[in-house]
């Protein structure tokens, strides 16, 4: 179902409403897949969107060949100086987003949303979003997701921050180590084996963490820097963890940066650190800490709730930052909410509004005592009596969705109305915290 589902997506064709609304302003819209002979301009377009410098043409063989499964799309000005230059872009393709309870939602990813600085207030950006939006929708797909470099621009069209990303500094030797001696062993590892091995570990942890998704065609070979354009390759370095009984349960990539004024403050940079087990999570964080020489650890994309917090005698020795990262669109309510689990039994009426229209309606979600919901339609002016009314936008449920967000603060922020927000809170919550360890 999700195959055809994807294939559907990607031959879609520009949606009609929003071409018109391209028309109406003498723009012209089209899909660019990665053979077309366009798709080199509009990845120049793409990067120079994100302060990038224009592409090689091996930077864009390399990019066309892991975006084979992508639908590309192009709004392009035909009285512009360079009318073969899309003046905006929109990338997006299939993918799966973990929710609580381990199971994966089909969403439709969006990324390269791009406009040009010489066309902005156009309205060309809000034409591509909510045109990728009815795609998804006539494609079957209950949600859409991003990342984004710009936080306050997708909560127009129902985006809502989902789960966070949390950055970590830490000060090796005055933090201390109080976690678990591990077992097992660390070793080094060339850069092509963390890519041969990451994979299969990420596909057997991604669904125990709400906000992950598939990793995106050729995202390994970037944090491997394996492919031909890879930029300072041999600086990166790469560790497995191997336990007892000769299983690779964890990899990590990092960086080391050389202090030559003073080696002992000598930085470490993880791009990233996946473990399958405890112990092998436990294994490479002590790892790192205790290199010599080291007076800096970095991390970024780390859970709010890293364990790593409590294996540290001084906590104060790390600074953690946490901010937006995953972002999470609702569009089909009652798929996306029986597909996920639940941590408490209850009755919520929702009545939800969307800017766009798609997710507009009344629902019922019961959820019974094994934390299954089941979601149908109410009618009439009140909800049922004993049931909880939840009154919010698409963008505040999106936000609920994984459990990062509470329904309680959100009342308490003006953002959701409830007869009781605190038992929504109950049934919505989950005990893992949301989490999206990479950039798309």
């Amino acid at each position: 179902m999700t195959d055809d589902i994807r294939d559907r997506f990607r031959n879609l064709p520009v949606d009609a409403t929003s071409q018109r609304a391209f028309a109406d302003r003498g723009l012209e819209a089209r899909l660019v897949p990665a053979a077309d002979p366009a798709f080199p301009d509009w990845l120049r377009a793409v990067r120079r969107g994100f302060l990038d410098t224009d592409p090689t043409d091996e930077q864009v063989a390399a990019t066309a060949e892991r975006a084979g499964d992508r639908r590309n799309t192009g709004v392009y000005d035909p009285t512009g100086a360079m009318p073969g230059i899309p003046v905006g872009t929109v990338a997006s393709w299939g993918s799966e987003l973990s929710v609580p309870g381990g199971a994966g939602l089909p969403v439709s990813a969006i990324s390269a949303v791009t406009v040009a600085p010489t066309h902005h207030r156009r309205g060309i950006a809000r034409a591509m979003l909510e045109g990728e939006l009815r795609a998804a929708a006539a494609a079957g797909y209950p949600a859409s997701v991003l990342t984004v470099s710009e936080s306050t621009l997708y909560g127009r069209y129902g985006f809502a921050p989902a789960a966070a990303a949390a950055s970590w500094r830490i000060e090796p030797r005055r933090a201390g180590w109080v976690g678990p001696e591990p077992t097992g062993r660390v070793d080094f590892i060339t850069r092509e084996r963390f890519r041969e091995l990451a994979p299969a570990l990420h596909d057997r942890v991604r669904l125990a963490t709400p906000g992950e998704i598939e990793m995106p065609a050729g995202h390994w070979d970037r944090f491997a820097r394996t492919r031909p354009d890879a930029e300072k390759a041999a600086e990166l370095r790469a560790v497995q963890w191997t336990s007892d009984a000769g299983a690779v349960e964890g990899v990590a990539i990092y960086t080391v940066a050389e202090d030559h004024d003073d080696y002992t403050k000598s930085k470490v940079d993880i791009s990233y650190l996946l473990a399958a087990t405890p112990p092998a999570y436990t294994a490479l964080w002590r790892f790192f800490l205790t290199l010599d020489l080291i007076g800096e650890v970095t991390a970024r994309e780390l859970s709010e709730d890293e364990p790593l917090l409590w294996m540290l005698a001084d906590q104060r020795a790390a600074t953690v930052t946490v901010t937006d990262h995953q972002y999470v669109r609702i569009i089909d309510v009652a798929a996306a909410l029986e597909a996920r689990r639940f941590d408490a039994p209850g009755r919520l009426a929702f009545e939800v509004s969307d800017p766009i229209g798609l997710s507009t309606g009344r629902h019922l979600l019961e959820v019974d005592q094994t934390g299954t919901g089941r979601v149908s339609t109410w009618e009439g002016d009140a909800a049922p009596s004993d049931a909880v009314l939840v009154r919010l936008g698409i963008a505040e449920l999106s936000a609920v969705y994984l459990g990062g967000a509470s329904p309680l603060t959100l009342a308490r922020a003006g953002r959701v109305e409830s007869t009781d927000a605190a038992a929504a809170a109950r049934v919505l919550g989950w005990h893992v915290r949301p989490r999206l360890s990479f950039w798309y």
